[in-house]
């Protein structure tokens, strides 16, 4: 080959390997979804590094939540791709229970445009657990030994209190009438057992904890709970690279090596270290704790600076309404107030089905921006109606036009009151951001939701510290705002009261 050749090879070698590095790099990340456990956050990560090996970038989502979250967000194409349990699609997704194998699920799963792998090798079945002390008292070894000790109190988490395949149904099967049930967090139910405060509880077969707590597994006389496949949930339409990367995993993990996984994760408190042991590999350089909480910090700011810009532009107005009289005010405050009286992880919720939104920071942002009205419309109906009657006098006297009289007088006359209603709005969605990492977008509720899975208070602490001082500043900024937006003959009048 003549050198002029060689050198016209080269130049094409060249720029073949610059459109392969291009292609790659805007290939966008696969995002895999975790539930709120251990072993959800475990199988997320390893998902995440089987992708890499195989030059696929990904993201991870986790701690989102229950089954209903994660598959909405599956279906919506919020997420790509997700852990999930042969029993728990037929119950609760297809609502099929005699199709619980994977071969059944299949057709059944296609038809929403979503795909399944084969097994990952493990059965991780519901089980009700006790302290091994406590059960030997009572003589319980079943779970129809349960029937003769209605007296017994149990702490069963909330999505299995309401699952097709959970607590009611099992009760009727095995005619039990235990009068203490409450709801309880998947970690803290292990911490009410240790501590005596819960007598039974819902379990996973291949959590760690029941053999580092010696716990007992009542035996399922009847057969009631279905098997519990491990396997992993996609979108339809992910690159064949990425099925491929998820389906690599099928049958490499069994019950033994799963449990292990999981005391892993939870002995070094590091999901990541346990993926890695499974891959039979030393963990990369993990981020500082300081980056991970700056990452943090700035999605939540960014997630309450939006939605209380968007509650100022919204509730003032609204408030100027409704400082008025007649049915229109009065509604307005109504409407506002109603929305405060639901609970912000209800609202979330109640959020995710409507068009547009989903599983998203934009959901996080809806529900953060409803959540914000009602001290600005109610501050600034409350500052206008306070007005001295002399001084509108005083305005209309003047002639001035009705905008006029709003703009250069009544709002800086109610600024004090509308700048508090705005501060009390920052405050409340700074604490209730922490919830939108539920739902995948974020914050300082990542490291809350992962400590209180982990019961580890340090990594609980790296993201409510920052919220309490974040709360601190918006505080601080407040003060400074006064003397900016607040009319001067205002501030000497609030500094001589």
């Amino acid at each position: 080959m003549s050198r002029s050749r060689r050198r016209a090879a080269a130049v094409l070698i060249a720029a073949l390997a610059a459109l392969s590095r291009t292609a790659r790099a805007g290939v966008p990340p696969v995002r895999v979804g975790s539930k709120k456990f251990t072993e959800s956050y475990v199988l997320g990560e390893i998902a995440a590094r089987a992708l890499a090996a195989a030059g696929v970038p990904s993201e991870q989502r986790q701690g989102m939540g229950g089954t209903l979250i994660l598959w909405r967000a599956l279906a919506s194409g919020a997420i790509d791709a997700y852990p999930e349990y042969t029993g728990t699609i037929a119950e609760e997704i297809v609502r099929s229970p005699a199709n619980a194998s994977v071969p059944a699920l299949r057709p059944l799963l296609s038809a929403r445009g979503i795909g399944i792998t084969d097994p990952l090798g493990f059965n991780n079945t519901y089980a009700l657990v006790m302290r091994r002390d406590r059960a030997s008292a009572l003589g319980i070894r079943s779970i129809g030994d349960l029937r003769a000790h209605p007296d017994v109190s149990a702490g069963l988490t909330h999505e299995f209190l309401d699952r097709r395949d959970g607590w009611a149904p099992l009760a009727r099967r095995y005619g039990l009438s235990i009068r203490t049930v409450r709801g309880i967090d998947h970690a803290l139910g292990y911490e009410a057992l240790r501590s005596g405060a819960v007598d039974v509880k819902d379990a996973y077969s291949t959590d760690a904890r029941i053999a580092e707590d010696d716990l007992v597994v009542l035996r399922d006389d009847l057969g009631f709970f279905p098997r519990y496949d491990a396997v992993f949930l996609y979108r339809a339409g992910l690159a064949p690279a990425a099925v491929a990367a998820l389906r690599g995993l099928s049958g490499r993990i069994d019950a033994a090596a799963m449990t292990r996984l999981n005391a892993e994760a939870e002995r070094t408190r590091d999901y990541g270290k346990a993926a890695d042991a499974f891959f039979g590999r030393r963990s990369a350089p993990r981020a500082s704790v300081a980056r991970k909480i700056a990452g943090w910090t700035a999605r939540h700011v960014e997630l309450v600076g939006l939605s209380v810009a968007l509650a100022v532009l919204a509730g003032i107005p609204l408030g100027i309404a409704a400082s008025g009289r007649g049915w229109g005010a009065r509604t307005i405050l109504a409407a506002a107030g109603a929305i405060q009286t639901v609970p912000a992880l209800a609202l979330l919720a109640l959020l995710v089905p409507v068009p547009f939104l989903g599983i998203s920071p934009a959901t996080a942002v809806v529900a953060l921006f409803l959540y914000s009205l009602l001290p600005i419309v109610r501050n600034t109906a409350a500052g206008l109606q306070d007005i001295p009657a002399w001084i509108r006098e005083s305005a209309e006297a003047l002639g001035l036009p009705p905008r006029t009289r709003l703009a250069r007088v009544y709002l800086p006359m109610a600024s004090r009151t509308i700048l508090a209603g705005i501060k009390t709005s920052a405050v409340i969605a700074v604490g209730t951001a922490t919830l939108a990492a539920l739902i995948g977008a974020g914050g300082l509720g990542e490291p809350i939701i992962s400590g209180l899975n982990l019961n580890d208070h340090a990594t609980i602490l790296q993201g409510a510290v920052p919220a309490a001082l974040l709360a601190l500043l918006v505080e601080g900024l407040f003060l400074l705002g006064d003397r900016v937006l607040i009319p001067r003959g205002l501030r000497l009048t609030r500094a001589e009261e």
